[in-house]
């Protein structure tokens, strides 16, 4: 692996804990509870080799869907999650962000999710987006509606909107275009995950769990890309 040519910012897409959990007969919730651990060592492994960027699809506008044992599992999760690994990402120097609309989830979570980012916000190490109640087509909505009402109040004129302005306006502001975006589980699609900003990424899809994905995996990834010729429309 080439750690000066390292992606600036990867995008994962993390797809098979409930997968990997009826395959080995156990209940969902321990799939993931799993996957959640491998965040964990995935983005510690990241930070170590020199990664600046990292946001993951950690729960989308669209799984709202599943059961509601489900879903208040999964918010009981990312609860624990939040209150547990906002502590070790101030040893390891690591930023959390939260990409996506926080205001529909519950009143704990959202002072929880306001708290890490709080007490993370001046690391210096690798900034981990977790997209959280996030997707594509809302967040395009999203940056839409407010443009408009900068048009509506005279802030802006119609002819000076411009990419720049839009990806100003998206959650990922300030923070450059995911140059790999990897997927697990064997499933071909994005699913919505920063449809503006995955424009130019390469794409990597594995056919592996995510409750299974290494820091071997994630080297391997790297590599990969590294191999690709970017021509970005050149």
């Amino acid at each position: 692996m080439d750690y000066a040519n390292l992606p600036k910012h990867i995008g994962l897409i993390m797809d098979g804990n409930r997968r990997w959990a009826k395959g080995k007969m156990l209940p969902i919730k321990l799939g993931h509870k799993q996957g959640a651990e491998t965040l964990k060592k995935i983005v510690r492994y990241a930070n170590k080799i020199g990664i600046k960027h990292l946001t993951v699809y950690a729960f989308s506008t669209e799984n709202w869907r599943r059961s509601e044992e489900e879903v208040d599992a999964l918010m009981n999760l990312l609860q624990n999650y939040l209150n547990d690994f906002t502590k070790e990402a101030d040893t390891e120097n690591i930023v959390i962000r939260v990409l996506g609309d926080v205001t529909e989830l519950s009143e704990d979570l959202q002072r929880g999710i306001a708290s890490t980012i709080e007490r993370t916000k001046n690391n210096t190490g690798i900034i981990f987006n977790i997209a959280l109640n996030y997707g594509g087509r809302a967040e395009m909505i999203k940056a839409v509606k407010e443009i408009s009402e900068e048009v509506k109040n005279g802030k802006v004129n119609t002819e000076d909107i411009t990419e720049e302005m839009i990806s100003n306006h998206l959650y990922t502001k300030g923070q450059p275009d995911p140059d790999l975006i990897v997927r697990t589980s064997g499933e071909m699609r994005l699913s919505g995950f920063l449809m503006w900003q995955s424009t130019y990424s390469e794409i990597l899809f594995l056919d592996k769990y995510w409750p299974d994905f290494s820091e071997k995996d994630l080297d391997n990834a790297i590599e990969n890309y590294q191999q690709r010729k970017r021509n970005l429309g050149k």
